[in-house]
């Protein structure tokens, strides 16, 4: 098994001004569509509405849309927000909407199910001393906006450059938190990444992950970098 590296990078800066470059990322992820068939297990996907807390660039958004569901796709930083809309702006089965995970706005009970990927984690290096508080904020603002019966789905990393589930070390205990506090359950799968070259894989996980990571790949030689994710279900 391979070790992923600690990336150290500022994800804010991220988010706020290379929202292309992280597009390139995301949209090289989960080769095999594992994600998608995941989603469509657990969410009924079909004639669905899915309130999305902090979209991104769209990944999930258009995953969800191609399978048939309503999708209204909220994310604060609006570099991010303008690519999403730009790549989803011909599908009328998604709405987009510049808003912050702790307070969306829409009445009670609008959605059948809230889906969050890759977001609540961030709060452990970004909100360190009551990282707690604020997850289980924004999960009290799903739990808000969904049917009484209907699912919250979160999605995080478990180990990328990993074959099998191995979560960054500074996410073991939020993960652990999800399920024993919260009462989420996790199912684990693989979101590969594949580029068309081992240089391409180096430079464009190394915008994200860092430059260690990019050493990583191109030693390990990979156009296919593994990687580990966790989905985490509970209905609200």
């Amino acid at each position: 098994m391979l070790a992923s590296v600690e990336s150290g990078m500022d994800y804010h800066s991220v988010y706020r001004s290379n929202a292309e470059q992280y597009q390139r990322l995301v949209a090289a992820e989960d080769v095999d569509n594992n994600l998608g068939a995941a989603l469509a297990d657990l969410l009924d996907t079909d004639n669905t509405s899915v309130i999305e807390i902090g979209a991104g660039t769209g990944r999930v958004t258009r995953i969800l849309a191609a399978a048939g569901t309503t999708v209204t796709a909220t994310e604060p930083a609006p570099a991010m927000l303008q690519v999403a809309a730009r790549l989803g702006e011909d599908d009328p089965r998604t709405t987009f909407c510049q808003a912050e995970a702790a307070a969306l706005p829409f009445p009670s009970a609008s959605f059948d199910a809230a889906i969050a990927g890759w977001v609540f984690a961030h709060q452990r290096e970004w909100s360190p001393d009551n990282w707690r508080d604020v997850v289980a904020g924004f999960v009290s603002e799903a739990a808000r906006l969904v049917t009484p019966g209907g699912p919250i789905v979160l999605i995080e990393t478990l180990g990328t450059g990993y074959e099998e589930p191995n979560p960054p070390a500074d996410l073991v205990e939020y993960y652990a938190w999800l399920e024993s506090e919260l009462g989420f359950s996790r199912t684990t799968i693989r979101t590969d990444y594949q580029f068309p070259s081992v240089a391409e894989a180096a430079e464009v996980t190394g915008s994200f992950f860092g430059p260690a990571f990019a050493d990583l790949v191109n030693k390990q030689q990979w156009s296919r970098v593994p990687e580990c994710t966790g989905i985490w279900t509970r209905i609200g």
